[in-house]
């Protein structure tokens, strides 16, 4: 294979690199930091791929009926021991507002300066991965915690202020590779690429000045899945001599599986724990995917399946309940509204259901919450100040909380419309067009949408597909309508977003994929990895 770098590079022994890197990004992929991204890889690899099978070992039998969701029995003396994670440091002990948004420049300043108590730094669902884009993030990154990084544009110069959120770093997951970079002749796992490069650059600076390597960890389904992040954690701070138990994560509750092992992935990585947290949108995903055989956990219209009902509210309260038993953050989930300002009402009803989620939240115990626009930092902030008044919500055990394994199934009461069909079609395609050409996070009708919502909307449109739902006034969802509705909402997309830009954008690729995955034989994992063949081809 021909490689052509603007740069020369010394590789490591068993690497190869088959993108081209300019001169700033080699600056992060020097030959020590590759080296120790390849013993991540050949090290941890082998099990990641074994997880990988266990999971498709495991969602076979739930499509066969061969097995149910519940709590695990040979884990019962975890769930019921006395025991909490390792204490956290003073800096994560107030986390009552975290920002989060790929590592792009610009948002990386603005999110440090918002005044949330932590920006999350996402290479995973509001990132699209192309090469440019893992390897300047990553650039970003390091400028930010040497407090060096500016940005200039539309006449603005962009550098951070006095007071700084903590930074969080969200790797890709498992399931995810980075082409880009072999190892022995293996593309290696996206999230030991993206955790490597950023903990040898940056560990040592983080702790120098008083924060630390503090991480989101994604899609985990499973107690083994998160022992094998806290080996990789242990062996990483082995390797570059950072002490034990400095790595900090939260990892995010955002598959159904893992709703029924919070206890058990708190005890696996309580050296290295720093809570769960509700990943709201992915766990609506899940719960399709992992039931996908099931009629019975059939779904009404995205829009209400919100947190107040069903196996959401479940879910939720169960965590803070587990994580304050552990003496662990429990945070909430993600407010995607954005300001809208030019609609002054239409504003005013977005804060107003923002500041009802958050209240929600700090009411019921959550020790912070989740937004994806500078905007909201103040609308969520204030609301915590005011239900919250220490550092956070340890204190509040919820013993008058008990879910049973059905709750965790229970599907929300609600309707299925063909309004909500088609706004699924524009979102996902929308989203899928923009992740296409680069860009992973993606303002839509006043909301900032991330990989998951594609992955929701496409995943109704199966369900219902599958199942030959009938519609709220009697339409029954067949292939050949569901095709018209699709040609019927890209010329509306094609009139909202203009002729020239429609034309000039992938929306070919992106419908014609949206429609593969939304009417395939049987569901398929993830939309992001066909999407990564599309994206690597076209743009690097």
């Amino acid at each position: 294979m021909k490689r052509t770098f603007h740069v020369a590079m010394k590789l490591p022994s068993g690497v190869i690199l088959t993108s081209p890197v300019s001169a700033e990004q080699a600056e992060i992929l020097t030959e020590e930091a590759l080296a120790f991204v390849a013993d991540l890889a050949r090290g941890f690899q082998p099990r990641v791929d074994d997880l990988l099978a266990r999971r498709r070992e495991r969602q076979a039998r739930l499509d066969a009926g061969d097995e149910r969701f519940g709590f695990l029995a040979e884990t019962a003396d975890v769930r019921a021991g006395d025991w909490k994670i390792a204490e956290v440091p003073g800096v994560l002990l107030d986390r009552r507002v975290e920002i989060t948004g790929p590592p792009d420049r610009k948002m990386v300043i603005n999110a440090l300066n918002s005044g949330a108590s932590v920006f999350m730094a996402d290479f995973e669902d509001s990132n699209a991965p192309t090469w440019s884009n893992q390897l300047d993030g990553q650039v970003n990154l390091r400028d930010a915690v040497r407090g060096t990084i500016t940005f200039e544009g539309g006449g603005k110069r962009y550098a951070l202020g006095p007071r700084t959120a903590t930074l969080f770093v969200r790797p890709r997951g498992f399931h995810l590779i980075e082409r880009h970079m072999r190892v022995d002749g293996r593309e290696v796992p996206g999230c030991l690429f993206d955790f490597g490069l950023f903990f040898f650059h940056n560990a040592k600076t983080q702790l120098e000045r008083g924060a630390g390597p503090f991480f989101y960890l994604p899609k985990m389904e499973s107690h083994r899945e998160a022992a094998v992040w806290d080996d990789v954690f242990t062996f990483a701070e082995a390797r570059l001599g950072v002490p034990h138990g400095a790595i900090k994560a939260t990892v995010l509750i955002e598959t159904l599986p893992a709703a029924f092992e919070m206890d058990e992935i708190l005890h696996a990585l309580r050296d290295h724990s720093a809570g769960l947290n509700c990943g709201r949108w992915d766990y609506i995903f899940s719960f399709i995917k992992r039931r996908a055989a099931d009629p019975a956990a059939l779904l009404p219209d995205r829009a209400q399946v919100t947190m107040d009902k069903g196996f959401l509210r479940a879910y939720s309260q169960l965590l803070i309940k587990t994580c304050h038993r552990r003496g662990a953050h429990a945070m909430g989930g993600m407010a995607a509204q954005i300001p809208i300002k030019d609609d002054p009402a239409a504003n005013d009803a977005a804060m107003s259901k923002v500041r009802a989620d958050k209240l929600r939240e700090a009411s019921d115990g959550h020790d912070g919450t989740w937004v994806a626009h500078p905007g909201l930092v103040p609308v969520a902030k204030a609301v915590f100040d005011e239900e919250m008044r220490g550092a956070n919500q340890l204190h509040v055990t919820r013993d008058d909380v008990s879910i049973s394994e059905d709750d965790l199934l229970r599907v929300p009461e609600g309707t299925r419309t063909e309004a909500g069909l088609r706004h699924n079609v524009r979102v996902g395609v929308q989203y899928l067009e923009a992740w296409l050409r680069g860009q992973g996070c993606v303002p839509l009708y006043n909301l900032m949408e991330d990989a998951a919502t594609a992955e929701i909307s496409r995943a109704q449109a199966w369900q219902w597909l599958t199942f030959g739902v009938t519609l709220e006034g009697g339409r029954e969802v067949t292939r050949a309508w569901f095709e018209q509705v699709v040609r019927e909402e890209l010329d509306r997309v094609r009139d909202e977003v203009g002729a020239a830009r429609f034309d000039a954008g992938r929306f070919a690729d992106a419908t014609r994929l949206f429609v593969e995955m939304s009417t395939a034989a049987r569901f398929e994992d993830f939309l992001t990895l066909p999407a990564y063949a599309l994206l690597d081809r076209k743009t690097t």
